[in-house]
Formats: C-alpha cells, structure tokens, sequence
C-alpha cells in the first residue's frame, strides 16, 4: 500500500469539528498533528450553523402566550480555529505545540410573546451563554524503542463567560440574574502513548488529558445591580478530564480507515457561583419545609460523554484525495438543561484534499449533524424533593441539527 505522506490530513479534517451534542466539548481536543512524521505545521479553521428549538409546555407559570409555544432557533452560529506545530528534534525525540478552544458554547434564545425564555417586560433580552476558551498545549515525545513513543506535558488554559437568565422558566427568583466570569488562567497536563508501522500507515494512540481547576472571579447581579446574599467568594470550576483512543490502518491500495474514540468526564462538572448558590440553597430549604438544604447547579451534567467516528480516506491522484466518516456522540443525558438542551447527535461528514506540491495540502468538508431529541429542565430536576421532576421539564427538543464546515492548511518542512 502506498500512501502520499500528506493524504492522511484528510482523515483528519474533523477531528477538530463540532462536538456540539455533548456538555461544552468543542474541538475534540485531538493529538494527531503532534503524530505526523517529520517536522509539520497546520491550521484549522471551522465554523458551525447549528438550529436548535423546541416547544414549550403548555402551563400558566410558564407561558404568557399560550398561542405561541415556540423556543424560536436558540443556538448561535460559530467559528473556532486550531494550530499544531510538530519537531522531530532527533531520531528519538520530538516536541510538539498544540493551539485549540476545547469547550465553548453560544447560545441566544430569541425574544417571544410566550415569554418563556426571554423577558419582554423589563429587560428585552433573552436567555443566553457564551463560554469561551483556549489551550496551548506543550508535548515532548520520546522513542525508547522502535515505533513505539511515550509523550507527555503541560497544558495552559483559559476560560471566560457569561451568562444571562430570562423569562419565566426560572421564576421570580432568578429572571434577571446575570453571572459574568472573568478570564482565568490554570495549568493541567496529558500523557499518552502511540505506536506507528509507516509501511501500512498504522498509528495507534491513547491520549489521557487532566482536569484543569479554575478559581473565577464572577460578577453576579440582577437586573444590573449587584448581588449580595452572602460572602462573596471565588467560584471554582474544572474543565473535564477526558481520554481520546485513535487509530488508523491502510486497508487497500490508496485506502484508509481511521477512527477515533473519545470519553470526557462531564459528570463531575457542576457550574454554582457564589451567590446563585446562597440563593437555591435557601429557595430548596423554603420549599422543603428544612428537608432538603443543598440547593442546585446553575448548570451540571448527569452523565458523561462517549463519542465515537469511523472514517475511510482514498487518494485518487498524486495530487486529490478525500474521505468520508459517521460519528456517534450518546450526550450527557436526558432531560438536559436548558442551556443547552440535546441530547448526542449522529453525524455524515465529506471532505477533499487537494496536494499542490508533496509537502503541503489543503483540505475542506462539511459535517451534517442530527442532533438528540431532549427535554429541557431547570437546574431543580435532579433535587430530591418529591413532585419537583414534572415542574422542572420546561420544553421538548425534538427534530434539531447543526453543520459543520472546516478548513486545513498542512505544511511539511
């Protein structure tokens, strides 16, 4: 089997694309450029049109126009961008920068009569989250034996956010409340282990990425004034730890298969600034007359992630190839908050590359995502007070999708 060294960035094309089914997982978080033999940059561009709405459930407390059940479309176009630099500095020994934005989200719901999700009385605005972040990752990998390389180092990570709370769907008490997080800085880490046989362009991988602790600083108010029901502290939140399995193999002449699994601990991520907290921890004691104290999450996942994609990548000339894959994504559960209410997704993606010279390739695809039916509950669904679950399902998520575009440049030097 033989394979132009440049054809396997085909097979790569979405490894950077959305997850958006799935919590804030976002790029992937993939270690396949820091695999490529020789020394090797790129960068990738991708952008996301997802459509997203749902149908309110019909109750007095939680529309205003019961005419109008419609959430309108709540999710937000998107871009993000990747970057990998790869030195192999000796025969044994290579160092590798990786540039991502692992998690995000952007969501907006848009104003309606049924006033549900978006407050036409005082603030004109509607429920919305931006969370952004970005990831440099540093990688030293060493060779002790043939085809087999053991890698490892730090990673520095960012995070900022914000978000706003409107309509009916969450009460006197919190319509109005805003939660802006200030950028923060952390520092966590990844080692893995990959074996190559470049005769049958094999690669296997196992990447184990740390959970990263952030202490934010958030500016919490309601209806812009300040928010002061106890000590203000700090609010401390941990981007996922997660563990990415890929693997790719020649199967015929110019043909191959790729795959890659994916596992992100979304279950232990829990969002309950300061303030927010004192507040459902007080709300939860009143309304279960002192049996129940512990409040709820401003946003919290039950279940974690498992993420699956299956590909084939062909190269017709020296110069066109392309690929084709299906993805499996199981979400983190259902009901799902209504900040982001989806549940998995399945996915088809297409993609071509194009070799102007042997050392560099530029390829592009798009990736169609049907996304997970869901019902849509407040942060109250999972409180152990008895009758709470039927009150907290708010809207169904039914029939949604999103499409993925994406752009790699890849130069060999």
């Amino acid at each position: 089997m033989k394979f132009n060294p440049i054809v396997l960035g085909i097979c790569t094309i979405f490894t950077s694309a959305v997850n958006h089914a799935s919590a804030l997982d976002q790029s992937g978080q993939s270690i396949l450029p820091f695999l490529e033999n020789g020394n090797y940059v790129e960068v990738n561009a991708t952008a996301v049109d997802p459509d997203i709405s749902g149908k309110i459930r019909n109750r007095p407390e939680l529309v205003n126009d019961s005419q109008n059940l419609n959430t309108g479309n709540m999710g937000n176009s998107f871009q993000y961008y990747n970057a990998a630099l790869k030195l192999q500095l000796t025969d044994q020994m290579s160092f590798g920068l990786l540039y991502d934005q692992p998690f995000g989200a952007d969501i907006h719901y848009p104003m309606q009569s049924n006033n549900t999700f978006s407050d036409n009385e005082f603030t004109q605005q509607g429920t919305s989250v931006n969370v952004d972040t970005e990831s440099i990752s540093m990688i030293l990998g060493i060779s002790p034996f043939s085809n087999f390389q053991l890698y490892g180092g730090a990673v520095y990570q960012s995070v900022k956010g914000d978000v706003v709370l409107r309509g009916n769907s969450y009460g006197e008490a919190f319509n109005g409340y805003d939660a802006k997080f200030k950028q923060n800085h952390a520092v966590g880490w990844l080692a893995g282990l990959s074996y190559q046989i470049p005769d049958i362009a094999l690669k296997a991988a196992v990447t184990y990425r740390s959970k990263i602790d952030h202490d934010m600083q958030v500016t919490e108010t309601m209806f812009g004034q300040p928010l002061e029901v106890t000590t203000a502290s700090k609010t401390s939140i941990s981007t996922p730890q997660s563990v990415n399995i890929d693997f790719q193999t020649g199967v015929y002449k110019d043909t191959l298969a790729y795959a890659n699994f994916r596992w992100v601990n979304w279950k232990e991520f829990h969002i309950r600034p300061t303030q927010f907290g004192a507040m459902t921890e007080y709300l939860t004691t009143l309304i279960s007359g002192g049996a129940y104290t512990g409040g709820f999450d401003l946003d919290s996942y039950q279940k974690d992630q498992w993420a699956t994609t299956l590909g084939l990548g062909h190269q017709f000339t020296e110069q066109w190839s392309a690929s084709t894959e299906v993805s499996w994504d199981s979400g983190t559960g259902n009901p799902a908050s209504t900040l982001n209410p989806t549940k998995g997704a399945w996915g088809v993606g297409l993609g071509v590359q194009f070799n102007p010279a042997p050392n560099y390739f530029i390829a592009g695809g798009m990736k169609y995502f049907w996304l997970g039916d869901a019902v849509a509950e407040d942060g109250t669904y999972y409180i152990p007070i008895e009758g709470v679950k039927s009150i907290a399902e708010q809207a169904d998520f039914k029939n949604n999708s999103a499409i993925a575009y994406g752009l790699k440049i890849g130069y060999r030097f």
